[in-house]
């Protein structure tokens, strides 16, 4: 087993020279179950989903590098900062999603896995978060997927009980549709639920 990778923080402008490898990283990671992901050839259309973090300047990647290779990366910004699909829920649930970041993608290679690197890019991005002083919630989006569906490996475990674990709950009237192509189906749109985890509610001390 590989020792666990080093984690590396950067924001905003910091996350440009890497995007290529951040690119290429989420197409194969999220070719894997839920998401069937079936990504470009080419990185540019990813390199242009993640120009989204560059732009903004209280964005976050946390990188997790075996040596110079990166093995692993999550992604974070507030809410306003993303695309109206993201917004739009919260909006109409009467959530100010200028109180709310964003976290966006978390993939790590299968052999990195089991480290502890998952609880590093949530501690990660929740410290930049609360760092940054105005938002109540953090937030992520997760894929529905049918328990029962025939692709689904044997052997995959969903994150739900890791989520409650760091004080998130699945708000299940809280979804979006977001398209993407999937593997052996084409570009079809997937709905997709929340999770927040509401900071005012922290116990003191």
């Amino acid at each position: 087993m590989p020792a666990k990778p080093e984690i590396l923080r950067l924001r905003g402008a910091e996350i440009a020279p890497w995007l290529d490898q951040v690119a290429r990283l989420r197409v194969q990671v999220f070719r894997e179950w839920p998401y069937l992901y079936d990504g470009r050839a080419d990185t540019d259309y990813e390199r242009q989903y993640l120009s989204a973090y560059v732009n903004s300047a209280d964005s976050v990647l946390l990188l997790a590098l075996d040596g110079e290779t990166v093995v692993g990366a999550s992604t974070g910004l507030p809410m306003v900062d993303e695309d109206e699909a993201f917004t739009r829920p919260l909006r109409e649930a009467g959530l100010p999603p200028e109180q709310v970041f964003y976290f966006g993608e978390s993939v790590l290679l299968r052999g990195y896995r089991g480290l502890g690197v998952g609880n590093a890019f949530f501690e990660g991005r929740e410290a930049h978060a609360r760092e940054l002083g105005r938002f109540r919630w953090t937030a992520f989006c997760a894929v529905d997927r049918d328990p029962d569906d025939p692709r689904r490996p044997p052997d995959y475990r969903a994150n739900d009980s890791f989520w409650h674990k760091r004080g998130y709950a699945r708000l299940p009237g809280l979804a979006m549709s977001y398209p993407w192509d999937e593997v052996g189906v084409g570009r079809i749109d997937h709905q997709l639920t929340f999770w927040l985890r509401d900071w005012e509610l922290e116990p003191l001390g």
